[in-house]
């Protein structure tokens, strides 16, 4: 009885799925960047339109919010608008938008919104190297990949909601796992990545700037990227999340994009420089504050007051709801705040602990931390990474105020990692009224350098 209601859901499932297939595979359009076929599901222009408003404010607080500088923000806005009026789609809608993230990307969804990190606007020289990045992000727009990837998306979220079902995901997991899922379904293809190099490089040439700036921000791409590791002493894991992996061009493919899309050569190119370093002069650099600070591997929090220092072999990157320690093996260690303590009174951290990671736990601890009540508890747990222990580290702060910390460590590395995991949790503390108000934003200031001026004393004056 049991196995044939089995079977007959498992048919229901599998139909309900090649129906989704069948919808997804039913819908094409011609790309009116490209004159091709191109396979858009069922995502209308009018639907591409519809669901990037609805994406606006949830990209906006996924990033950090809007960075605001107004004169910036016109500037970034001039350049991206001359770009999108020579696209093949001049009638659609563009909204340009500076993200306020220290994470070096820019970013594209449907119906005409392009973002650009103020991360990215830190490492460009000129006008049109941001140009290049505008023209990329348009070239996806207007070749409608968002749509192509309408039926992938539609797929993946049928198998997420399976998942769901069938699987029981711990729910202190959750967050990670929709975080992972959004992010894998943001990247695009090569090809789409390299046809988007070819759009740049025309709406560029288009607009009187020279393409070939696209490749000397790969280089300033290139540089940071090296910088980075060479300061964590090894490879950087920010590459996870910067422009080159979301963008996996190498310059031989840029260059051959150029070569394919540009008709003309480009007199008297504009470049900008002058007038686009005025545009960042006095432009944060790195985290504005809103969300804290990172500094090295301390996460500081002068709002909250709070600060707590990762591992050495971890790398630290900051989201509005949450701060991610990035480690050896993909191991991973999430901090944030539970957002219902107003209710949790008269809940000791033992008993948090124990109906967060599983009910009845029997190895929950109190385990004080710097005169803060606090427990944690453990339990192993299989993952798409290979087993792991999920350690959950709960603090109060204050009665209304709980701190927690997610320790996912695969079993294999446990003893090598854990004690860095336990020296993280010893090193929360609260910070001084002093400590807090010394804590201020980096800013970008223009120097012009003087005659016979070597690069010593000129670094000596940065902090």
């Amino acid at each position: 009885m049991h196995a044939v209601k089995s079977n007959f859901y498992l048919l229901v499932m599998v139909g309900a799925f090649a129906a989704a297939i069948a919808l997804a595979l039913g819908a094409c359009a011609i790309s009116p960047a490209t004159g091709r076929p191109v396979l858009t599901g069922v995502m209308t222009a009018t639907e591409e339109a519809r669901i990037g408003r609805e994406q606006y404010p949830q990209v906006i607080q996924a990033f950090g919010g809007i960075y605001a500088d107004r004169t910036l923000q016109s500037y970034i806005t001039r350049v991206g608008q001359s770009l999108a009026g020579k696209t093949e789609r001049a009638d659609t809608s563009y909204t340009f938008t500076i993200l306020d993230s220290p994470i070096v990307n820019a970013i594209s969804t449907p119906g005409g919104y392009v973002y650009v990190t103020r991360g990215l606007l830190a490492l460009a020289n000129n006008e049109a190297e941001v140009a290049g990045v505008l023209g990329h992000e348009l070239g996806h727009i207007t070749a409608r990949h968002h749509a192509q990837q309408q039926s992938r998306q539609t797929l993946a979220s049928i198998g997420l909601a399976v998942l769901a079902a069938t699987v029981k995901v711990p729910p202190v997991l959750m967050q990670g796992t929709q975080l992972i899922a959004l992010s894998y379904l943001a990247s695009f293809s090569r090809e789409q990545e390299y046809e988007a190099d070819q759009l740049g490089a025309r709406y560029m040439a288009r607009a009187g700037y020279d393409p070939h700036a696209m490749l000397d921000f790969l280089t300033q791409l290139q540089a940071h990227a090296d910088l980075e590791a060479a300061m964590l002493g090894g490879a950087s894991r920010a590459e996870r999340f910067d422009f080159l992996a979301t963008h996996p061009n190498t310059a031989a493919r840029i260059d051959s994009a150029i070569t394919a899309a540009t008709l003309t050569i480009v007199t008297n190119p504009t470049v900008g420089r002058e007038s686009y370093l005025d545009a960042v002069d006095g432009m944060a650099y790195r985290e504005s504050g809103a969300q804290g600070f990172i500094r090295g591997r301390v996460f500081s929090h002068p709002a909250l007051r709070i600060t707590f220092e990762a591992p050495p072999e971890y790398q630290l990157f900051n989201t509005p709801s949450a701060v991610y320690a990035i480690g050896p093996g993909d191991a991973t260690i999430v901090f944030d705040a539970e957002p219902a303590a107003e209710k949790l009174r008269s809940v000791t951290m033992v008993q948090y602990v124990g109906a967060a990671v599983r009910p009845g736990l029997p190895n929950v601890t109190a385990t004080p931390v710097n005169g803060l009540e606090a427990a944690t508890g453990s339990i192993d747990i299989d993952t798409n990474r290979g087993r792991m222990e999920l350690r959950l580290a709960a603090i109060r702060a204050a009665p209304t105020t709980i701190y927690r910390f997610r320790f996912l460590t695969p079993i294999r590395l446990l003893s090598e990692l854990g004690p860095g995991n336990l020296r993280t949790l010893e090193s929360f503390h609260p910070l001084t009224a002093a400590e807090a108000a010394a804590l201020k934003p980096l800013l970008i200031h223009l120097v012009t350098v003087k005659q016979g001026q070597t690069v010593e004393p000129l670094a000596k004056e940065m902090p």
